[in-house]
């Protein structure tokens, strides 16, 4: 079941981040890094900044246990972007991200978008995911973070 997040939802939210971040993360960068983009993207304030602007957090529950979230917000007029898709490394590859991905692309058409787009790290197995669902690579992007941190990714779209 998939359902919408609300602030209540901050602590599992950050809960599956932490259980995914490390194996998804782990053999692309360092321990430093996921540990200060964790604080970044997933603090009780982040969070909450986040959903009060404008981003759709769904949750997917199997048997009442939540195993998988996403995010997305309006970039500009007709251009969403999933901003955060993460299941739970045992729960991977159950659908549950293709759920997830499915409610996302419906909220986006719903709301008048026609291309969503994503960043994924250039070394994440999720790029091939993201294939497979339709998405192309469209540009390469370097983004410099604080303490000489970077995120070296593809920006990936599907249109709608």
């Amino acid at each position: 079941m998939i359902r919408t997040a609300t602030i209540s939802d901050i602590p599992t939210i950050r809960s599956i981040a932490e259980r995914t971040w490390p194996s998804t993360y782990g053999g692309i960068i360092s321990q430093g890094q996921i540990d200060y983009m964790l604080d970044l993207m997933y603090s009780n304030e982040s969070l909450t900044k986040q959903i009060q602007s404008n981003h759709q957090f769904y949750i997917f529950e199997f048997d009442n246990n939540p195993i998988a979230f996403a995010s997305v917000s309006k970039e500009e007029e007709g251009i969403f972007k999933l901003n955060k898709l993460y299941v739970l490394p045992n729960i991977q590859k159950t659908g549950a991200g293709k759920a997830l991905l499915a409610q996302v692309k419906n909220y986006a058409k719903a709301n008048g978008g026609k291309h969503l787009i994503l960043q994924v790290n250039k070394h994440n197995n999720a790029k091939a995911f993201y294939e497979h669902m339709g998405f192309s690579v469209q540009r390469e992007m370097i983004f410099e973070l604080d303490h000489g941190y970077v995120m070296d990714d593809y920006i990936m779209e599907i249109q709608l």
